[in-house]
């Protein structure tokens, strides 16, 4: 097996919500495999900090910008800013999002619409505003990270599980756009992993649960996405598209 099919070299990644957590992860992964990186999210220390650490120890170009993903100007202008500073955009990685869980019975249109705008409407402006320059290289890579969310649910995510759900449908629409330019697009659904959103929404016997319903019976670790975010973003997924692969542990390996 020739590994330099994992091989970034030359390739820009872009990485919505890359400040921390599953984003960070990714990042630093792809700057591993010798990606240009640039990262977004809404706090300018965090990036700053997490810029220093996805690129430390490597020669690849590290950059951030500050965007609120709920802006659609600043989204839009995400998108320009990026080709400005990088010169293009091989990889972009859509794995900002929201979540306010609220039952069906008590949603409020206010967090329905920030939830719709952050985890869905966001991804397809920066997905449209950056495809035309991957068309005219014939090639690209377009990861949205959706959820098992998206696949099935719990009480209460209902907006979330919408839009994770509905980006995977985005996904397989916008591969048969684009796979005539060489450009591939996919879904990755985390399960469990230790990270930031997760931890502040659930009590312990909810981790627990989380915990056990896994085949491996633990918690992801963020380093645990890399690995299929290089996949897909590199040669060695190139005839994968349209596809919503979970990363979830063995969860749904469960029938009950």
């Amino acid at each position: 097996m020739n590994c330099d099919l994992f091989d970034l070299s030359g390739k820009v990644a872009l990485v919505t919500g890359g400040s921390r957590g599953l984003g960070l992860a990714m990042a630093r992964g792809f700057a591993e495999c010798g990606a240009d990186i640039m990262i977004c999210s809404r706090k300018e220390e965090e990036l700053k900090a997490a810029a220093a650490e996805i690129g430390e120890g490597l020669d690849v170009k590290v950059n951030y910008l500050v965007c609120d993903m709920a802006d659609r100007d600043a989204v839009d202008a995400l998108a320009s800013d990026t080709l400005e500073l990088m010169g293009k955009v091989d990889i972009l990685i859509n794995n900002a999002g929201i979540n306010v869980p609220q039952p069906i019975d008590k949603i409020e249109d206010p967090v329905w619409d920030s939830v719709v705008e952050v985890n869905l409407t966001a991804i397809m402006r920066l997905t449209r505003a950056l495809v035309p320059q991957m068309k005219e290289r014939k090639w690209g890579r377009v990861i949205h990270i959706s959820s098992v969310l998206g696949v099935g649910s719990k009480p209460a995510r209902n907006a979330y599980s919408a839009t994770k759900s509905a980006v995977i449908g985005l996904a397989k629409a916008s591969a048969l756009d684009l796979g005539p330019f060489g450009i591939t697009v996919n879904c990755i659904c985390p399960g469990p992993f230790l990270t930031d959103m997760p931890m502040s929404l659930l009590n312990e016997a909810e981790k627990q649960a989380f915990s056990d319903c896994t085949a491996l019976n633990r918690w992801g670790q963020t380093r645990e996405m890399a690995g299929p975010a290089i996949f897909l973003a590199s040669e060695a997924g190139s005839y994968v598209t349209g596809e919503a692969l979970l990363v979830d542990g063995g969860a749904f390996a469960r029938a009950l």
